[in-house]
This record gives structure tokens, C-alpha cells and sequence, in this order.
């Protein structure tokens, strides 16, 4: 059984949001301008550490003017600072280096929007539509969280939280369902990957951000909502009425298919590490002796944690680099190696993606294809190869800001390219077209990778010419299994009709 190295060093060194948020807990509550902490923190944003240039100076001035003409002449320059202090954070810590123009008129556009009401012309909520339109201006993953907003972001990481058990983000101003959790209200109400949701108990949520509508989704365990779904292939939209619950996320899940163990991770929530020991033993107790080979199926799962991802690539690599992690800044890289000890000893592994794995998954799928661990079977992965930082800001609230990329071992580049499959396994209803899925690529002001995908090298196989796994409806399962049953990868690419690559 492999050990985790928890020594200090080692957890210096991982930069994953699990630790960032247990430590923004405790921040949250006392930085603002009164306290020790607020008092360092302020002095780092009021420019005493990293001066501005006249110019961005000017820019800000911009911005002041138009505060101003919407909030009046009060005398709260509490929220100003507020203001500037989010500024320079991201000129200093963004992944790539910004225009203080630019940064400044998205922040413009927003306080003068037109469909202010008298409830945003107070000083706090002109500032925070400021610093919500200048951080969506960034890119998909970089936003504003007012207050109650950072307190909720450490609710997904712990595996339980109250809402519906959808994960949602925006497409083209709407927000759109990259896949429900299994066994939550959204699951069992029939919301389905690739759903648009336009409004929420009636009210139109089309244009005010993710966070907005993620309000008005969550709510008391018990309390119904009703939103308005629009699904491709459906004529006009219907509504979808959805019992909140506690959402108790099941990270992993595992179950044998014959002599063959099968993992699932759903998310990388703080309960992969335990997930992930529970699940190896429990199959080889069920089995009563050693697996022929096992599928690790991370199929629409999301992300999350990314110490989770590295441990979890670990849990079956006995050496070399898991994940690069590099940001703007030359001398600010770091790697994360694998540690001795694989806990399904070599076993034959199949990996299972598509276009709903995303960053986490993506580690985990790059990792173990280019070091030769496992076969990746199924179809081109989502792409988010950005890191998100959440620091608190000294007035309130905090900066959720992409501040560095993923790269796989090989050094290939994750971010807008995502992961090909050793073997793409296509539908004859919905084929392998890329354009009917929509990627990190996509989304509005997304960064863009540095390498180039040239499409995968290997062979494109019709799943249901495999073998039906009992009487599951998961032909890309059954294909892994058949793999891993087969004695080569040339005799199970013979068995459904296809060549092997030349």
C-alpha cells in the first residue's frame, strides 16, 4: 500500500485549492482594514510594496470619475480602495500580463450598464459590478466573490453542500449544465448534460453571471424551485421543478465487473484520498484474489481539488512528473513527482474521458497516458488546463484569479486542447463531431493553449460494436472491459472491425 509523504516540504509544494480554502476560512472573518492582517494586506494594496505607474494611475482616475457619476459624492472611499486593491492584485498575479486599459473600461461598462435599479447605485454594489465585469473580462474562471460568495466556495470542496447537485457554467451570457451529480435532486429530475437554464422561479437569469444565478439555485434543503430548461433537440423550453437537498457528494464509487475492478470518481473533492484506498481494497476482498485489470472512469466529472488529483495519479504511478504548474513569472514553476508504490500493482488500466472531464481529470488522464500507465479510451476531454487562486481582499470579499497553466508530463500543454484518447470511441447517433460539444475553447475570452492539436493518432472505434456489459447501457464501459480481456491491443481492436494504427 502506498504511503502519502506528508511531510512539509510536500505540502509546501502543492498548491491546491483544498489547502488554500481551509486556510481562507480562517482569513475571511478578520481581514478587513481594522485588524493585523487587514493592516498588512492593505498596505501590500495601497501600493507601499508594488507602486503604479502613472499611467495605470490615470486608468483608475477612469474609473473614479465614473463611480462618481453613479454612486454620488459620498465619503465612502472605503469601496474605492476596495476597488484598487483587487486592480493591482491582478495586474500582479494574472496569468499573463494585462492592459490597464482594458481592465479599466470592463470595469466601466459594468457600473454603466443600463439596467441599473436604485438598489445598485449604493457605493458597495457600483464596485461590485466593477470588479465583476473586470474579472469576467480575464477569462471563464476568473471572477468577483462579495462576501456570502467566499464563504460558499469552501462548501464544494468538503463533498456536501445544500442546492440541486448540478455543475454549472456560462455559455454565450447563459448558464449551462456540464453535468449533474449522480444521485441528486438535478440527477434524479432528469437534467442532463448540455442543458440551458434561463430562468430561475420565474426570473430571467440570461446575462447576470454565474454567481447570480448560483444564488438563486442554491437554497434550505426542502424548498422547491422551478427552472426553465432549454435541451437541444427539444422544441421550446420547459420547466423543471427540483426539491433542494443536502448535496453529499460520493467522490468514489466501485464495483467489480467480473474479474475486472471498476473505480468511479465523480469529483475531486477532500474524499479521493480515502475514496481511493477503501475503494482498491474493497474489490480485492470482493474478488478474493488479483483483478485482471481495472477501469478508472472519470466521464463528466468536473474537477476540483487538485492535491487530490496528484495523489490520486500517485495511487498508480511509481515514479516521475505527475504535473507541471507554470505561471507568469519564470522562476515561479513547479512540478509534482510521483512517490514509489502502485497500488493496483501494474494491473492493465484503462482510463474513460469525454468532453465533461475537465482539469482535475485531465491531470489524472495525462499523467497516466504519458508515462504508458494506462490506456485512455473515449472521446477529446474538456480542456481546462487553468489554475484559479481565491485570496481574500482587505476590505471584503475575494479575487478568484487564474494564475497559472497545466502541463502533462510530456510537457504538452492541457488548457484549450484538453486530452486525446488512445482510442476514441464514438456513437453511430452522435459520432466524435467536435463542434456538437461545447469545450474550454468555446467560452467567451478563453485562454488559449500553446501547443497544437492536430486530432488523435489513434484508431476511432464505434462503441456499440462492443460487447454490452450485462444489461448496462454503457458501451464505452464495454469496450474498456473487452480491452482489458483481450490478450493485445491489436486483438481488441480486431474484435470490433477496426485497424490498428499504422
Amino acid at each position: 500500500m502506498k504511503r502519502w509523504p506528508r511531510t512539509p516540504e510536500t505540502l509546501a509544494a502543492f498548491i491546491a485549492v483544498a489547502m488554500m480554502l481551509a486556510l481562507l476560512s480562517g482569513l475571511s472573518g478578520c481581514a478587513s482594514g481594522d485588524t493585523p492582517l487587514g493592516r498588512v494586506l492593505d498596505s501590500i494594496g495601497s501600493g507601499v510594496a508594488y507602486p503604479l505607474s502613472p499611467e495605470a494611475e490615470q486608468e483608475l482616475e477612469r474609473f473614479d470619475t465614473a463611480y462618481y457619476q453613479i454612486a454620488g459624492s459620498g465619503d465612502d472611499q472605503g469601496q474605492l480602495r476596495h476597488f484598487r486593491d483587487a486592480f493591482r492584485r491582478i495586474r500582479l498575479n494574472y496569468v499573463q500580463p494585462v492592459d490597464d486599459r482594458s481592465l479599466v473600461n470592463a470595469a466601466i461598462d459594468g457600473v454603466t450598464a443600463s439596467d441599473l435599479t436604485v438598489s445598485d447605485v449604493t457605493p458597495r454594489a457600483v464596485v461590485e459590478r466593477g470588479l465583476d465585469a473586470m474579472l469576467a473580462s480575464l477569462d471563464p474562471h476568473s471572477s468577483y466573490l462579495n462576501p456570502k460568495e467566499f464563504q460558499e466556495t469552501q462548501v464544494s470542496t468538503k463533498g456536501q453542500f445544500g442546492g440541486l447537485g448540478i455543475e454549472i457554467t456560462l455559455e454565450n451570457e447563459t448558464v449551462k449544465v456540464v453535468a449533474p451529480i449522480e444521485e441528486t435532486p438535478a440527477a434524479l429530475a432528469g437534467m442532463s448534460a448540455g442543458d440551458l437554464i434561463t430562468h430561475v422561479d420565474g426570473e430571467d437569469i440570461r446575462g447576470k453571471g454565474l454567481a447570480y444565478a448560483v444564488n438563486l439555485l442554491r437554497g434550505d434543503p426542502g424548498d422547491p424551485v422551478v427552472i426553465t430548461v432549454v435541451r437541444e433537440g427539444v422544441v421550446g423550453s420547459f420547466d423543471v421543478s427540483i426539491t433542494r437537498a443536502i448535496i453529499k457528494v460520493r467522490s468514489v464509487r466501485w464495483r467489480l465487473e467480473g474479474d475486472i475492478g471498476y473505480i468511479r470518481v465523480n469529483r475531486f473533492t477532500e474524499r479521493v484520498e480515502p475514496g481511493i484506498v477503501e475503494a482498491m481494497n474493497a474489490l480485492r476482498d470482493a474478488l478474493g484474489g488479483e483483478m485482471a485489470g481495472l477501469v478508472l472512469d472519470l466521464r463528466n466529472n468536473p474537477g476540483g481539488l487538485l492535491d487530490q488529483s496528484i495523489i490520486l495519479a500517485d495511487a498508480f504511478l511509481d515514479d516521475g512528473r505527475i504535473v507541471s504548474i507554470k505561471s507568469r513569472e519564470d522562476d515561479n514553476q513547479r512540478s509534482h513527482n510521483a512517490s514509489p508504490g502502485d497500488m493496483a500493482s501494474g494491473l492493465p488500466m484503462v482510463v474513460l474521458i469525454n468532453g465533461g472531464s475537465a482539469s482535475a481529470s485531465e491531470i489524472v488522464a495525462g499523467a497516466l497516458q504519458d508515462h504508458g500507465r494506462a490506456t485512455v479510451m473515449g472521446t477529446q476531454s474538456f480542456g481546462k488546463g487553468s489554475v484559479q487562486t481565491i485570496s481574500p481582499l482587505p476590505v471584503e470579499g475575494a479575487l478568484r484569479l487564474t494564475t497559472a497553466l497545466y502541463y502533462a508530463p510530456s510537457g504538452r500543454v492541457i488548457q484549450a486542447e484538453g486530452i486525446l484518447p488512445d482510442i476514441v470511441l464514438k456513437r453511430e447517433k452522435t459520432g466524435t463531431e467536435q463542434g456538437d460539444i461545447t469545450r474550454e475553447a468555446d467560452l467567451p475570452h478563453s485562454l488559449s493553449g500553446a501547443g497544437t492539436l492536430t486530432g488523435a493518432d489513434g484508431p476511432v472505434i464505434d462503441a456499440a460494436r462492443c460487447q454490452p456489459v450485462s444489461d448496462l447501457e454503457d458501451p464505452e464501459l464495454a469496450c474498456a472491459l473487452g480491452f482489458l480481456h483481450s490478450a493485445s491491443s491489436a486483438a481488441f481492436l480486431s474484435s470490433v472491425g477496426a485497424q490498428p494504427p499504422s
